[in-house]
């Protein structure tokens, strides 16, 4: 397993080893050196103990102050507890309650009893007891099942829970999303409350006026004519360039690097865009394209998706940061496959391109428009993961499913064919509850991570499709 994320920043873990004055302190000290080894071996980053109390490991209630001081000056993000041969339970949850973080609880799974009947550990026991106290003071935890540290079902669930942690600090520091133009007036589906969003999940909305976008965007290119000429002839080099004049791919290309400077300037984490039509016509051409580049970086949303930008964001943190997301529309059922469904758009970041397909920018094939721009290309194959953010009324919910790519038939745009496990329950789950046809996807099977992740963030309700 490698947890090393390209586009995210680790999660610091709090490795705080928990033992007792009972059973064998020389067994704890076996258990704590072996998940630190595999702590390395996955490339987690961490703070112990060690220096801090006796041996590193948590065996007394009078150990919570100097434990909480020494992880808050670390700055960690996430609290493991592992319990090394039984539990301290009642310092086990002051220290889990005094953070105020994502808590992991497990311990390995005991061996037999020795020769002479004795044991040298209860770990599931002090587990026992620990999540109990947990419960006792309102502290949300995930767990992992009691097994060995070399169990595939360790790995799976510390993965999948430095994926939530990973959602709930992006929750806590309150995420950023840029609005350039602004809701396209016969989208009703995307109507949001921002101020619901930033009061009860720290999610700003900050508008970029369009017109002032436009502007500053054709100045770019003005300024910086001769370079983005030569960009647009080496990508009619790689790229089937169709309907498309020089003016309009430099249009293109300095929309894509204010869109960067938008984000840079303003410490955004994802962009929403009025894709059209007045960026369209003020441009000259569709600047999909721009969304497919920048999309590599950032998530970003089309048709002024809010909340779709957001379960972008999501799925990038959950995954931690080992791909692009892509928001899609969920379009139409595969035509052999009853549990096939298509994941289409346009704007796809370039990253996600099938190795065997090749990008094209061509006309809009649903608008009767005579502009060019839009992207065309193949999604890659392999496991996908789906997300979508979304509320009405105060209530607000995470849909969250895993499926895997499936062959079907060529269409126009971006798009990849997903089969699920029973598409019928998905499309009644989805329609029933507050959610449209947008959803943010992914490469990877992470689902178990943003569900996790909802036990962290207070007022989001996780959906498993």
């Amino acid at each position: 397993m490698s947890i090393n994320p390209t586009r995210k920043r680790m999660v610091k873990l709090g490795f705080c080893p928990i033992g007792k004055f009972v059973f064998s302190h020389e067994d704890a000290l076996r258990q704590k050196a072996r998940l630190e080894e595999k702590l390395r071996l996955w490339g987690v980053e961490y703070a112990s103990l060690d220096g801090i109390l006796k041996d590193g490991i948590v065996r007394s209630q009078a150990d919570v102050d100097a434990v909480v001081d020494h992880f808050r000056r670390e700055e960690i993000d996430a609290l493991f507890l592992p319990h090394c041969n039984f539990g301290t339970e009642g310092a086990a949850g002051m220290i889990g309650k005094k953070l105020g973080l994502p808590v992991l609880l497990w311990g390995p799974r005991d061996e037999a009893p020795l020769a002479d009947g004795t044991r040298l550990r209860d770990t599931l026991c002090g587990l026992f007891a620990s999540s109990k106290v947990l419960h006792k003071l309102g502290v949300p935890f995930s767990y992992v099942e009691n097994c060995g540290v070399d169990d595939p079902a360790f790995e799976r669930g510390f993965r999948g829970f430095l994926g939530a942690a990973s959602v709930a600090r992006l929750f806590r520091r309150g995420p950023r999303i840029g609005h350039i133009g602004q809701r396209i007036d016969f989208f009703w589906s995307t109507i949001i409350n921002e101020s619901e969003l930033l009061e009860r999940f720290r999610v700003e909305v900050l508008p970029l006026d369009l017109v002032e976008f436009i502007r500053t965007a054709k100045d770019r290119a003005s300024r910086a004519r001769g370079a983005y000429e030569r960009e647009a002839r080496e990508l009619r080099e790689t790229a089937f360039i169709e309907h498309l004049e020089d003016d309009a791919l430099v249009n293109i290309l300095a929309a894509r690097d204010q869109m960067l400077a938008l984000v840079e300037e303003h410490g955004l984490d994802a962009l929403a865009v009025q894709d059209f039509t007045s960026l369209v016509d003020e441009m000259g051409a569709y600047c999909f394209y721009a969304n497919s580049a920048v999309g590599d970086r950032y998530p970003v949303g089309c048709e002024s998706d809010i909340h779709g930008a957001l379960s972008g964001l999501l799925v990038e943190h959950a995954s931690l940061g080992s791909g692009a997301s892509f928001l899609a529309d969920l379009t139409i059922r595969h035509p052999e496959n009853d549990n096939g469904i298509l994941l289409w758009h346009a704007g796809a970041p370039l990253s996600l391109i099938h190795p065997d397909a090749r990008v094209r920018l061509g006309k809009h094939w649903i608008l009767p428009s005579p502009l060019s721009g839009m992207t065309h290309f193949r999604l890659k194959e392999g496991p996908l993961t789906v997300a979508r953010f979304d509320g009405d009324g105060g209530e607000y919910c995470l849909a969250v499913g895993e499926g895997h790519s499936i062959p079907g038939p060529e269409t126009q745009n971006n798009y990849v064919w997903m089969e699920v496990d029973e598409w019928p329950r998905w499309e009644r789950t989805l329609m029933e509850g507050p959610f449209i046809h947008h959803i943010a996807m992914g490469y990877g099977h992470f689902g178990r991570a943003l569900l996790e992740a909802c036990r962290f963030v207070p007022g989001l309700k996780p959906v498993a499709l």
